[in-house]
């Protein structure tokens, strides 16, 4: 018993302490303080580049399987718009275009997500998790053999996940965790097909026409990419009874 009493402040002070940044428990791990060792100064000259402030930082992200890129856009918390302040090169992405809709299938997901979780004893050095299966996935995709653990992480392989080699990783964690410290409650991310403008959109709208689990899919991703093109920022995304979403522009 006299042990538990002293160990039990020692877990509070690391698990139940408000005056702790997220931050400075990120820095508890091995990996991230290597991450902000090696690219915490490329990351900050980078943002003041971009007249943003680490103290400021909100993240949102985009990625395009078919160019193979992860899109970095940023603003400070009193700023209307995102700007494009780095891309990522996707390093592998098993599958081909279209959603995710088994365990499996080797498919990167497509749609709209957020990051839910860090993992920083990841097999790939460093990852942040994908919240598939969203709404969407758990209505249109085979019930009971969903899967899950989809990744952004470190090294060079994919079986569902995407991967950009541990540099980059290190980087992108760096932003995240910034954007976290100030209190950004999500990061959202939405994954498309391909950048659709018109012309891709038309092409691969007819090339999968006959494939409407695709097609009404892209649809939705293509109103997005539209209104954020327009705006600079993300759209509501509204995930409704039969899989699809209403995306409308955002109010300020």
């Amino acid at each position: 018993m006299r042990f538990l009493i002293i160990i039990f402040p020692l877990i509070l002070l690391f698990t139940d302490n408000p005056s702790r940044s997220f931050r400075a428990e990120q820095m508890n791990f091995t990996r991230v303080r290597e991450a902000y060792s090696g690219k915490e100064k490329t990351v900050l000259k980078n943002l003041a580049e971009n007249s943003l402030s680490r103290d400021s930082l909100q993240i949102y992200l985009r990625a395009f399987k078919t160019e193979k890129i992860i899109e970095l856009w940023a603003k400070n918390i009193g700023d209307k718009q995102f700007k494009l302040i780095r891309e990522f090169p996707i390093c592998e992405i098993s599958g081909d275009i279209g959603p995710k809709r088994r365990s499996g299938d080797l498919q990167v997901p497509e749609g709209f997500y957020h990051i839910s979780d860090l993992n920083p004893f990841s097999k790939y050095y460093l990852s942040m998790q994908i919240n598939y299966p969203n709404a969407s996935d758990s209505i249109r995709g085979v019930k009971g053999r969903l899967g899950n653990l989809i990744f952004i992480h470190g090294a060079c392989e994919s079986s569902g996940c995407i991967a950009i080699t541990d540099e980059r990783i290190k980087e992108l964690y760096v932003y995240y965790i910034e954007a976290c410290n100030n209190g950004q409650k999500q990061v959202d991310l939405t994954i498309f097909p391909a950048k659709l403008d018109d012309k891709t959109y038309s092409k691969l709208a007819s090339a999968y026409s006959k494939n409407k689990d695709k097609t009404s899919l892209w649809a939705d991703l293509k109103k997005s990419y539209d209104i954020f093109s327009l705006k600079k920022i993300p759209p509501t995304v509204e995930f409704l009874p039969d899989g699809s979403h209403k995306v409308e522009a955002t109010k300020n």
